[in-house]
């Protein structure tokens, strides 16, 4: 009975892990980075620059990274990571410093794919600086687009 739910509770730990290959700055992002993903109501970002300004969010990001960065350095070599630790790392990073997007993040043997939208040229320029930023990354490919805000 105790090899059988183990097989059970590692299985469930397996697909969930599997069915999480994206990740995604907020709830509305696209699912995916395939060509054609679409961002569900792009130009209304206030509900996404509340949750991500909001003080719980930041110290939940802050908290993220600094346990990522904790975890390597027990591991070992700082320079390797891994496909879902470099999405996570860069989803922080877009979400801390560009609360206002929309984006889907995804990578593939240290190549990041960046899908969805921000409301301005500045938030868009500052994408690919703060992807590269991150440790592992070798290179950066977006899909971006600008969608100014409709909300005043």
């Amino acid at each position: 009975m105790k090899k059988l739910t183990g097989l059970l509770l590692g299985s469930a730990l397996l697909f969930g892990a599997v069915g999480c290959d994206v990740a995604r700055t907020s709830a509305d992002a696209p699912t995916d980075v395939e060509e054609g993903a679409v961002v569900e109501n792009p130009g209304e970002v206030e509900e996404t620059l509340e949750d991500a300004n909001s003080e719980i969010r930041q110290d939940q990001l802050s908290s993220d990274i600094r346990a990522r960065e904790q975890r390597n350095d027990i591991v070992g070599d700082q320079e390797v990571r891994d496909d879902s630790d470099l999405e996570s790392e860069i989803r922080a990073k877009l979400e801390a410093n560009i609360p206002r997007a929309k984006l889907t993040v995804d990578a593939e043997e240290g190549n990041v794919a960046i899908v969805g939208t921000v409301p301005s040229e500045k938030e868009y320029e500052s994408i690919m600086p703060l992807a590269e930023e991150i440790t592992g990354v070798n290179e950066v490919t977006m899909e971006v687009e600008i969608m100014p805000s409709t909300e005043s």
